[in-house]
């Protein structure tokens, strides 16, 4: 996809999530069905995904689009009625396990609750990775009500009992597990620039002392820390983009939380009262990315993951030619 290209994506997904009623429950996923989601995804995967979850990232809008990535990561065709079992909070491992005997559980998105289908990964006895399609009814969803209940996460579990399993290559579960942190970190990406936007414009129309807050030197400090957060970041995506890899993308994954956790701090303190209420739109985009940051492995973990890594081969690869 050329740049400019990528420019009217950007666009037209800002004014498309910008004109969204947030009350209404599939708003975004309706509005990319529109769009073309699907064959966007097909034709152009990576320019794709970095341009929805950064969109959705700005706007804090909620949709499935998740599954849809990990599916087509998986060898499976993306559709609607199709939900996708992820990994519990905190963890990258497929959700099944056959210590688990037929049951399965996980996180599911909001797309458990219209699917007609699960899509679940899983190991059996002897260590190799599986899929298994399953009716939506062999699964049972509740709705996660915790920081952010309105991205729609659901804990779910599922009976395997009558499933067919596939047998998947090992490399494919790794592929997806790389593409979701991607998004992920992209969705993250997109919730620091508005976070950073809007601890911005307070400063500029904040007034103390007969004069905007953001004249003063210790905000200018703190604005300057969350804009090379949110540059390094845009980096760090950057880079695994040109070099994709499940190293690349941890990295990008990590960042973004390490990223975003800087930004809230520093936007946070520019806000200050203001910033601790509902009635302002920051904590929205604050609670998003706390979330987001535990999907698929959080930064912390990440870190300690790559360093387990590193010290087990005893070098360090180059990730990137410069």
């Amino acid at each position: 996809m050329q740049p400019a290209e990528r420019e009217l994506l950007r666009e037209t997904l800002d004014r498309a999530f910008g004109a969204l009623d947030p009350a209404r429950a599939g708003a975004a996923d309706a509005t990319l069905r529109e769009l073309g989601w699907h064959e966007l995804l097909h034709a152009e995967p990576l320019d794709a995904v970095e341009a929805v979850f950064r969109a959705l990232g700005r706007a804090n809008a909620t949709a499935s689009v998740l599954d849809d990535v990990v599916a087509g990561r998986l060898g499976v065709e993306p559709r609607d009625d199709l939900a996708v079992l992820l990994p519990a909070f905190s963890t990258w491992d497929p959700p099944g396990a056959a210590r688990d005997g037929v049951r399965a559980s996980g996180i599911g998105t909001a797309r458990v609750a219209t699917a007609s289908e699960l899509l679940v990964a899983g190991r059996d006895a002897t260590g190799r990775t599986m899929t298994a399609t399953v009716p939506i009814e062999s699964a049972r969803a509740e709705l996660i009500a915790g920081v952010d209940p309105g991205m729609g996460l659901h804990a779910v579990q599922v009976d395997l009992t009558a499933a067919a399993a596939v047998p998947l290559d090992d490399r494919a579960w790794d592929d997806a597990v790389a593409g979701a942190r991607i998004a992920l970190a992209a969705q993250i990406a997109g919730a620091c620039r508005t976070m950073l936007d809007l601890g911005r414009a307070h400063a500029l129309e904040r007034e103390q002392f007969g004069r905007p807050v953001a004249r003063f030197q210790a905000v200018r400090h703190r604005l300057a820390d969350a804009l090379v957060a949110v540059e390094a970041l845009d980096a760090t995506l950057s880079a695994a983009s040109d070099a994709p890899a499940a190293l690349t993308a941890a990295l990008a994954k990590a960042t973004a939380g390490r990223s975003a956790r800087t930004v809230a701090r520093h936007c946070q303190q520019i806000l200050a009262g203001i910033g601790f209420t509902t009635d302002h739109p920051f904590h929205r985009s604050m609670k998003r990315t706390m979330v987001l940051d535990g999907l698929f492995g959080s930064s912390a973990e990440l870190v300690l993951d790559v360093g387990r890594q590193l010290v087990a081969a005893r070098r360090v690869p180059t990730l990137i030619e410069l």
